[in-house]
């Protein structure tokens, strides 16, 4: 691993920014990213209520014509500016630093909450080897475990949920403080292959389970009349944007420590599909557990409750786990499987604002990642480790998603596309060492289809949040994990923004092997200068050797 200029305490410099080791370890921690707990328990439920084997059209079509051409752009942001968000986007132009830091912020809340159900997934773990969820699991979950209070702002510590929740900041802590290369690559090449190794085996399982091909009818059924309903379609886009880490600062964090010579498309198109599939392997291993489930009760599927999210997870597959033989080894593994995928996915949210706050206050490497773990676990410990910490995470997830990540990635596109213009750029970067070229219809990928697809969905969106407030939480519990969240965080990205680089940001190494204008102008002078006392110092050379001749 190269020898940064932060692990040493020193200046920022791009020049000693760390490296991935090469391609493979950056897809492994692209891939352990965007592989995390939406895949396993949002993607089928999604799938399943959008038209079933039919939702597969709109989901592909959403891959290729949104999700990897976004995530071509975070790549080619964060390769050719070579730094953290509020960096990359300062170095398009300064008044874009906000958006940065709005970046950063957004990934700080998720982490708030996401470690929570890490922690979840370890106790469910030990939970698993003698099924002590007993036969009531939603009693069991939201009773004696998480001690589920009416939504408000409460306090009252689970102790159960607490110490769990110390370990995994403990846990993310030491490994965000190796680096990039000894800590973040390294684990992700371990545990991506033994998350699909044992998911794999898991849905090998779940195959020759009574039920299972009623379960798999059910979810692949195509309804192609769904195909003709506007909010499917919006249902897909916006399940590739969440799914693939794009639009809020992971991916340009990420692809800052690429090596020069890159092949980024391809990369790019690796982790798109290979997050995809990692999707529909999820589906199929739910679908054909719940179809056991349901033949084990003797109920049509359509008649299971609670076939997305936490309450898939936590409720009804603990359910199904008791109901098959071999229950408690099945139930170890799948919650396993859920801590594995979302450690992997959490270091990167954690990288993002260790990252931000390397490069804007010049700390170390360490000291920034046990910054970033103190703000993130403190919010985490006050406001999700409490008997009130089920209801805010769901208003919180809600309203970060749907509201914070949208339209952080219509801003993007805006600030990108159309006001700096750089898409020509960015493409010409891309192309440069990349083995599969990309055309200008990319531009209009990127700058007309995406950003019509977050706009209608985020002008729905808030609409139905303003209409109808979200999940018949009372309407002060929703201002204030919600709105107010959201208010708080756009005030915080604007202080930061307008705080002191401790750093020499308008000095970095830019990757200009096509484009001059990739270097800023005090770089070009300096070039500039350096080429221009080169020509005099030859020219004076000459002079002297014409007068030794003459001689």
């Amino acid at each position: 691993m190269a020898k940064t200029a932060h692990s040493s305490g020193g200046k920022a410099t791009a020049a000693g920014r760390e490296q991935w080791s090469g391609q493979f370890g950056f897809i492994m921690a692209a891939v352990g990213s965007a592989i995390g707990l939406g895949n396993i328990w949002r993607f089928p439920g999604i799938a399943y209520t959008n038209g079933g084997g039919a939702f597969l059209i709109p989901y592909l079509v959403a891959l290729l014509t949104a999700g990897v051409p976004i995530l071509l752009l975070d790549y080619s942001l964060g390769h050719r500016f070579r730094g953290s968000p509020p960096a990359v986007f300062r170095r398009i132009n300064y008044k874009f630093e906000a958006l940065g830091w709005f970046h950063v912020l957004i990934c700080l809340v998720i982490m708030a909450y996401y470690a929570v159900i890490l922690a979840w997934a370890a106790r469910y773990m030990i939970f698993s080897i003698d099924l002590s969820w007993g036969e009531d699991t939603m009693a069991f979950f939201t009773g004696e475990f998480l001690k589920v209070s009416d939504p408000g702002f409460n306090a009252e510590i689970v102790p159960g949920v607490f110490w769990p929740l110390v370990a995994v900041w403990a846990g993310i802590a030491f490994v965000i403080a190796l680096g990039v290369t000894r800590g973040i690559e390294s684990l992700n090449k371990i545990f991506v292959p033994l998350l699909v190794v044992i998911f794999l085996a898991l849905v090998v399982r779940a195959l020759f389970l009574a039920g299972a091909a009623e379960g798999l009818t059910a979810l692949f059924t195509p309804n192609w009349e769904a195909l003709a309903n506007p909010s499917v379609w919006i249902a897909a886009y916006s399940q590739i944007f969440f799914s693939l880490s794009v639009a809020f600062g992971i991916m340009i964090t990420y692809s800052s420590y690429l090596k020069k010579k890159s092949d980024i498309t391809s990369t790019a198109l690796v982790t798109g599909f290979a997050n995809s599939s990692f999707e529909i392997l999820a589906g199929i291993g739910v679908f054909a557990t719940l179809g056991y489930m349901a033949a084990q009760r003797g109920v049509g599927l359509n008649e299971i409750e609670g076939i997305t999210g936490p309450i898939l997870s936590f409720v009804t597959f603990p359910q199904t786990i008791s109901l098959m033989p071999g229950g408690p080894l099945f139930g170890f593994i799948f919650f396993a499987s859920l801590t594995i995928a979302g450690f992997t996915s959490l270091l990167s949210l954690v990288q993002v604002s260790a990252a931000a706050f390397q490069d804007k206050f010049g700390l170390t490497r360490k000291v920034a990642s046990f910054v970033s773990v103190g703000i993130a676990g403190t919010a985490s410990i006050i406001f999700f480790s409490s008997t009130n910490g089920l209801n805010a995470l769901d208003v919180v997830d809600k309203y970060i998603n749907e509201i914070g990540i949208v339209s952080s990635a219509l801003i993007m596109i805006v600030l990108v596309c159309y006001q700096a213009k750089k898409l020509p750029a960015l493409r010409n970067h891309l192309n440069h060492y990349s083995s599969f070229k990309l055309g200008k219809w990319w531009y209009i990928l990127v700058a007309v289809v995406s950003p019509i697809v977050l706009g209608v969905s985020f002008v729905l969106t808030i609409y139905s949040l303003l209409i109808d407030g979200y999940g018949g939480y009372p309407t002060e519990f929703i201002y204030q994990f919600g709105w107010l969240m959201i208010a708080l965080v756009v005030y915080m990205a604007f202080a930061f923004a307008v705080a002191r680089w401790k750093t020499p940001i308008d000095k970095y190494e830019a990757v200009d092997f096509h484009d001059p204008e990739a270097t800023i102008p005090t770089e070009r002078a300096a070039v500039q200068k350096a080429r221009e006392a080169l020509e005099t110092h030859k020219a004076e050379r000459a002079r002297a050797l014409a007068g030794e001749d003459l001689s």
